[in-house]
């Protein structure tokens, strides 16, 4: 993989690879780090108890966060398909309008894509059983997750401690101590989204299974941080510096990495042969599906093509989301234009972009990784008036 695309990568909030990043890459290290030394001030043992409560929570939790979601859809798809429906039917499209639709895009597509057709007259004729279909899969594979991390994650982790405590204690000589529309949304949710939601409940389930008042209200608020700092604080701040790099270098930098390094793409504004949408846009689609525009549409806004060069009938054309990207598109095609030299003009956007991005990363792990944990520390010893784990007091 090349470094644009490591970059372009680790740039896309809309994907796992940030939080891969800044999660199990730098916040978890820096957190274990920070857990050692903050509890070493009450004692050895109750920092080394600390450490590995806080090793086995963290990246178990990430396992179960990162995979368990994609898993969990995979193993629903290949549920529904044995049942006999194609997950990849887009239930958006039970919305008919003039321009797509099931039924239009039956119609349409019956010549040139048979087998999805055929796909599709199924889920039409059972939608009420499709849609339970969805529905089912959204909420096992975030309960599922949700569970895991929440409730058995946590409640092993402290029999565990409990267990080792009980053979500290006793090895010290002490006696030991106890202590509809809904459906298309919900369906269409990116694996970033359902991992916001899993994230909520999370949250619910580890303050419901700590061990005191004191560990309830710490988790709360560092739950509550990492939400904000993993899925909203990284979108703020990519939107913030892009605006703040056009401003300084007049530069749009709106666009992923890879674009601003596409060849074909940069030769299409020298020799002014990039054609885009005029009205239409499912129309410009399905009649120029090797149209440099359509191929960075199916790249980056959703749309499929099957092999025979057709449009996929099964997905939804997000037109909202299209004519936004088209519009960074036109922006910094015309912007490289008016500078007179296209490829140099590109090359200062893909570092002013590779910067801006970098800088998110660097930030937003600094604040889930340093900040957020320093907070805490604060307010743990402000309210327990000590400097232990709450729960192992």
């Amino acid at each position: 993989m090349s470094l644009v695309n490591i970059i372009s990568a680790v740039g896309n909030n809309s994907s796992i690879y940030p939080l891969l990043v800044r999660d199990c890459g730098i916040e978890i290290p820096s957190k274990v780090g920070m857990t050692y030394t903050q509890n070493l001030k009450d004692s050895k043992q109750m920092a080394n108890n600390a450490v590995r409560e806080r090793l086995i929570d963290e990246y178990g939790t990430s396992a179960i966060w990162l995979g368990g979601i994609p898993l969990m859809d995979w193993l629903c798809d290949k549920g529904i398909e044995r049942l006999g429906y194609n997950p990849k039917v887009n239930s958006a499209l039970f919305k008919e309008n003039e321009k797509q639709g099931l039924k239009l895009n039956i119609e349409k597509f019956k010549e040139v894509a048979p087998k999805e057709v055929k796909e599709m007259e199924k889920v039409l004729k059972n939608r009420k059983t499709y849609e339970k279909l969805l529905a089912t899969k959204f909420i096992l594979s975030t309960a599922i997750p949700v569970a895991l991390m929440g409730y058995f994650l946590p409640k092993a982790n402290f029999a565990l401690t409990e267990k080792i405590r009980e053979k500290q204690e006793i090895k010290a000589g002490s006696n030991p101590t106890f202590k509809g529309r809904m459906t298309t949304a919900l369906a269409n949710m990116s694996t970033v989204n359902k991992m916001a939601v899993t994230d909520g409940g999370l949250t619910v389930g580890r303050v419901a299974t700590a061990r005191n008042k004191y560990e309830k209200m710490e988790m709360a608020f560092k739950m509550g941080g990492m939400m904000f700092l993993n899925f909203v604080a990284p979108l703020l701040l990519a939107e913030g510096l892009d605006k703040l790099s056009g401003k300084l270098f007049n530069t749009n930098v709106n666009l992923d990495p890879k674009i601003l390094n596409d060849k074909e793409f940069l030769k299409s504004i020298k020799e002014d042969s990039l054609a885009l949408p005029k009205d239409n846009i499912v129309e410009f689609l399905d009649k120029n599906p090797e149209e440099k525009f359509s191929k960075l549409v199916s790249k980056y806004c959703g749309v499929n093509y099957l092999e025979n060069g057709s449009r996929d009938p099964r997905s939804y054309v997000d037109e909202k989301k299209i004519k936004a990207f088209q519009k960074e598109i036109e922006k910094f095609a015309q912007q490289a234009k008016t500078s007179g030299d296209v490829d140099k003009f590109a090359k200062k956007a893909l570092k002013v972009k590779s910067g801006n991005i970098l800088a998110n990363v660097a930030i937003s792990s600094f604040l889930l990784a340093v900040a957020l944990p320093k907070v805490t520390f604060m307010l743990r010893k402000k309210v327990t008036g000590s400097d232990a784990e709450p729960g192992l007091l």
